[in-house]
């Protein structure tokens, strides 16, 4: 397969250069099966199994019998928390679980790699020679989207920045941008590629994320 090029832009917007993507990576192959079960592993790794109800031997009180076996003429009951009773135990409620799970590395890396493909494919994949922050101020960081036409007054698209450092000053500057989820190449996941609507990475992280998938 013939090597996709795409522009390089600055931090103007300025396109001032173009690279081939590796082949061996952006193929053009999206594989929706492997997306499907990174994401559904990431989602149940998200999941906290905190919720818990108790059973009737757990719930405080119910030692005594309310009344004798026989001779009342009322069905017979052993506790006052018995499950039909108001206050007693819960028969099949949830206790505290892991719903976590792990996957073969050839299908995450199989996955983030068809959504890579997916997002250059959608004409949502935009290279950009650096991104710093020297004041580590938001609108500064914000005016590099505007002039990458992620953002816009009448229009703002969910961007995911993948950068190959953060260092402090950058991440005063992008935490407190409302559209813009960033993280480092290195540690990117199919979840978040998917979920922004424009991804903006650095030269550098590209590298890093191409070497990551290659193994």
């Amino acid at each position: 397969m013939e090597a996709i090029t795409l522009p390089i832009y600055n931090s103007e917007g300025q396109e001032i250069d173009q690279m081939k993507l590796d082949t061996a990576v952006f193929d053009g192959d999206i594989n929706k099966q492997a997306i499907y079960q990174a994401v559904n592993a990431y989602l149940a790794n998200q999941r906290k199994g905190l919720a818990a109800t108790k059973t009737r031997g757990e719930v405080s009180g119910g030692g005594r019998k309310p009344w004798r076996q026989k001779g009342t003429g009322r069905a017979r009951v052993g506790s006052t928390r018995s499950p039909l009773w108001r206050h007693g135990g819960v028969v099949f409620g949830p206790h505290p679980r892991d719903f976590s799970y792990t996957l073969p590395q050839k299908i995450k890396n199989l996955a983030l790699k068809s959504s890579l493909n997916a997002k250059v494919k959608e004409n949502n994949f935009i290279v950009i020679d650096s991104f710093k922050s020297d004041t580590g101020k938001a609108k500064e960081a914000a005016k590099i989207f505007f002039n990458l036409k992620v953002h816009s007054k009448k229009n703002t698209k969910r961007a995911l920045l993948l950068l190959d450092k953060i260092d402090h000053n950058l991440k005063l500057a992008l935490a407190n941008i409302d559209f813009l989820m960033f993280n480092l190449a290195k540690d990117t996941n199919v979840y978040e590629v998917l979920d922004s609507q424009k991804l903006v990475i650095t030269k550098d992280a590209l590298s890093a994320l191409s070497k990551r998938i290659k193994g």
